[in-house]
C-alpha cells in the first residue's frame, strides 16, 4: 500500500486510477491498526483497486474538504467519483465484497 503525505498526492492518485481505495488513519488509533491489517489482506486478493494510505494528521485540508468524520476511514473511488465511504471495518470479506461490488457495476 502506497503512503502519501499531501492532499495533492491524494487527489492526483484518485484521478490517475480507475479504481482507487484511499485509507485514512492516524498512528495512535488502535482501531486503525486492526483496519490496516485487514486492508493488507484485501490488497493481496484479486481485485481492481489501487490502494493508498494517508496519515490524516498530515492532511487537514483533505479531511476538511471530504468531511471526514473519524478514522479509520476507507473511501472507494471509481473514475474520480466517491462511490462508498466505510468507517466500520467489519471483516475482510465485508471489505472485499464492497470493493468487488463497485468494480463490477
Amino acid at each position: 500500500m502506497i503512503e502519501v503525505s499531501s492532499t495533492d498526492s491524494v487527489k492526483q492518485s484518485i484521478q490517475a486510477h480507475t479504481f482507487q481505495a484511499v485509507y485514512l488513519y492516524t498512528p495512535m488509533c488502535g482501531t486503525c491498526q486492526v483496519a490496516s491489517k485487514m486492508l493488507d489482506v484485501v490488497e493481496k486478493l484479486p481485485q481492481a483497486f489501487h490502494f493508498m494510505k494517508a496519515n490524516l494528521n498530515y492532511l487537514p485540508e483533505f479531511a476538511s474538504e471530504q468531511s471526514i468524520e473519524s478514522v479509520p476511514c476507507l473511501i472507494l473511488y471509481r473514475d474520480g467519483i466517491e462511490m462508498e465511504r466505510i468507517y466500520a471495518f467489519q471483516s475482510v470479506p465485508f471489505l472485499y465484497e464492497n470493493m468487488n461490488k463497485i468494480s463490477s457495476d
